[in-house]
């Protein structure tokens, strides 16, 4: 069991990038508004995904090389296809964490300055500690934030449900099965638990910890450091719907499209379920926990795209160019990725839940693209025999993709379709 632990890594760090805007905006609205009946969209969505986070771990852990290399030996236009699926998701997803994050900082601050102007202190903050490097002294203190607000939420729950629902529960639901019930589905399912392209961090992770480690984590291993942060982030995703239904379903009130005022909300449901003592706590872990997120999705994807672009230029599949991020043109895309990230939050116009539907349906529509490259690269080589998924496994993966597609179209139809 020992050596389970000292594998114990990338898997939390997974679960810490995923527990974000997923969790804490779309699963809580998720609860609020519909009660425990979207609870089976966020089960289903965490098992279809899941093999094509698992791919990332096991083709790692067995070839000691990163998803990108795997995509590169299928061919450049596959690499290709990633990484304009990567650019754009950078840009949009970027954006969403951080005006999430900027919301909770005006909250914490109680201050009512515009979210550009939060978003740029979120933004310069995150471009000092990745430029200086300072990004380990975040990530442990990352972590012991969500495990308080993994440990505060589950608490809440369980408040809550020794004194029963705050609202009425025979309230009316709204219909899901129009399209703005379709592409709620789609924007809660296109972050939970994560999207699928952040899997391509979990790979460079998992890489890294095996140079610094100066050692190769077995499969095995990895797939048990693997699947504690998948169980995490789960439990913490099933549980932010039910405290949203607990404490706001049935109540009358709606979460604010605003950015600040949502933040307060949000606030006030830990408030009224936990206490007074709690307001200045979950201000301050909720917002550290979306800091962190923002931290790590501009440290991941601005490693992946120049990962990308290394591997791009290589003279052949198999060449060993490093895909790790390192330092070369890393700094000039985290430059271009903040400054678009912050161009789309000053021009936008809708309010926070807007942005965030446009990133999580975003998500959930490239979804087949990366599941599809993962699912063909831990089938062939350079993959051994014996670590390669087995049927179950393979058929889920299969299933997961068929849903994709398949509710890709479904929201296509309720777009496109009269009435």
């Amino acid at each position: 069991m020992s050596s389970h632990w000292r594998a114990v890594g990338p898997g939390l760090l997974f679960a810490g990038a995923a527990i974000g805007g997923s969790h804490l905006v779309q699963s809580t609205r998720a609860g609020a508004g519909w009660g425990f009946d979207l609870l089976w969209a966020v089960v289903l969505i965490l098992v279809l995904k899941y093999p094509f986070f698992e791919f990332a771990h096991r083709y790692t852990a067995a070839t000691d090389e990163s998803l990108l290399h795997g995509y590169r030996r299928l061919g450049g236009w596959a690499l290709w296809l990633f990484f304009a699926v990567a650019l754009v998701s950078a840009v949009i997803n970027a954006a969403a964490v951080t005006i999430v994050a900027a919301s909770l900082l005006g909250g914490l601050l109680g201050v009512s300055w515009s979210l550009p102007n939060l978003a740029l202190l979120v933004f310069g903050a995150v471009a000092v500690i990745l430029a200086g490097g300072r990004y380990r002294t975040l990530d442990r203190a990352m972590k012991v934030m969500i495990s308080l607000l993994a440990v505060l939420t589950l608490a809440g729950v369980v408040v809550a449900v020794r004194h029963g629902p705050v609202g009425d529960f025979s309230a009316p639901r709204p219909e899901i099965w129009t399209a703005a019930g379709v592409a709620f589905l789609l924007a809660l399912m296109g972050w939970m638990p994560a999207p699928l392209d952040i899997s391509v961090w979990s790979s460079l992770w998992t890489l890294a910890k095996n140079r610094a480690d100066c050692r190769r984590v077995s499969v095995a291993h990895c797939r048990f450091d693997f699947h504690l942060g998948y169980l995490v982030t789960s439990v913490l995703a099933v549980a932010f719907v039910c405290f949203g239904a607990l404490v706001m379903f049935g109540t009358g009130e709606t979460f604010a499209e605003g950015g600040l005022a949502f933040a307060r909300q949000l606030t006030t449901m830990y408030v009224q379920t936990l206490g007074d003592w709690t307001r200045w706590l979950i201000a301050t872990v909720a917002f550290i926990t979306m800091f962190s997120t923002t931290l790590t999705v501009c440290d991941g994807y601005s490693r992946t795209l120049i990962g990308c672009w290394r591997l791009l230029r290589a003279r052949t599949a198999w060449e060993r160019t490093d895909a790790t991020g390192g330092h070369g043109g890393y700094l000039a895309v985290l430059a271009a990725l903040i400054l678009a990230g912050w161009g789309i939050i000053a021009g936008w116009l809708s309010g926070l839940r807007t942005l965030l539907d446009v990133a999580t349906i975003t998500a959930f529509l490239t979804a087949p693209i990366v599941g599809w490259l993962n699912y063909v690269i831990v089938r062939r080589e350079p993959m051994p025999l014996a670590d390669r998924p087995g049927r179950a496994l393979t058929g889920l993966a299969r299933a997961g993709i068929v849903y994709l597609v398949g509710f890709g179209l479904v929201f296509a139809a309720t777009r496109l379709l009269p009435g």
